[in-house]
């Protein structure tokens, strides 16, 4: 069985590919398995507390995930201003005679807007460990991707499968793929991945690219581009 929720997004999405830099600008175009198992797992420590989370993370961490993106993205490319730590130390950039650690520049952003609601299909495929309200927990995700790609929760059902044009974002490696789609490199829970290494208070690093860690899984989304500029990328889902 799988539970589809339904989100409509209130703001631009922006989330960067596993292997971009802090100042990398790209982003992908869906939300990751790690980002929506991270958002999960978020949602249940706050809501039902630490212990529950750390009972129901293997669980979570073992989710079968797919995504049924709206028709039309539409991916933005802008340049903003933000904050970087001056490399040879504080300055006085003002001549106020207060030195500061920061200084503005400007970065490259992309930034993604959905023409219609997105829907998410997860599976527990069970196994050892508590079994998480998924239900519940998917209620109380609020944004998506960086801070501030909102959404808002629409619905939740229960269903067999999900429907054919739903595409499965963490697949294993010898199942098909379309040939002709968008690429997208998505990080996901390693299946050695445990509490200590999720939480970030704990002291244990996550790795990148081994299974106590994030590992990746290229998807092909399907679509195509149907125009484009220097401002933005237009595409269209392939029916």
């Amino acid at each position: 069985m799988w539970q589809v929720a339904k989100y409509q997004p209130t703001t631009l999405f922006s989330l960067r590919p596993m292997n971009a830099t802090t100042s990398g600008g790209k982003t992908l175009v869906t939300p990751t398995p790690f980002a929506l198992k991270m958002a999960l797992l978020d949602v249940a420590i706050r809501v039902y507390g630490l212990a529950s989370g750390e009972a129901w993370f293997s669980r979570l961490r073992d989710l079968k995930i797919a995504a049924r993106l709206p028709q039309y993205l539409m991916v933005n490319n802008t340049f903003v201003k933000i904050l970087r730590p001056h490399k040879s130390g504080p300055k006085d950039l003002f001549g106020t005679g207060l030195e500061g650690p920061m200084g503005n520049t400007i970065a490259y952003r992309e930034l993604v807007q959905f023409s219609g609601s997105l829907q998410l299909a997860f599976q527990d495929p069970g196994g050892m460990g508590e079994a998480p309200p998924l239900e519940d927990l998917l209620a109380q995700i609020h944004y998506l991707g960086k801070r501030g790609g909102f959404m808002q929760f629409q619905s939740v059902e229960t269903v067999e499968e999900p429907g054919t044009d739903f595409t499965l974002l963490n697949p294993d490696s010898e199942m098909p793929f379309q040939v002709h789609g968008l690429l997208q490199v998505l990080d996901d829970c390693g299946r050695a991945m445990t509490f200590e290494n999720a939480n970030v208070y704990s002291g244990k690093s996550i790795s990148v690219g081994r299974n106590n860690g994030r590992v990746a899984h290229p998807v092909i989304l399907p679509y195509r581009m149907v125009r484009s500029s220097r401002s933005f990328t237009l595409y269209k889902r392939i029916d």
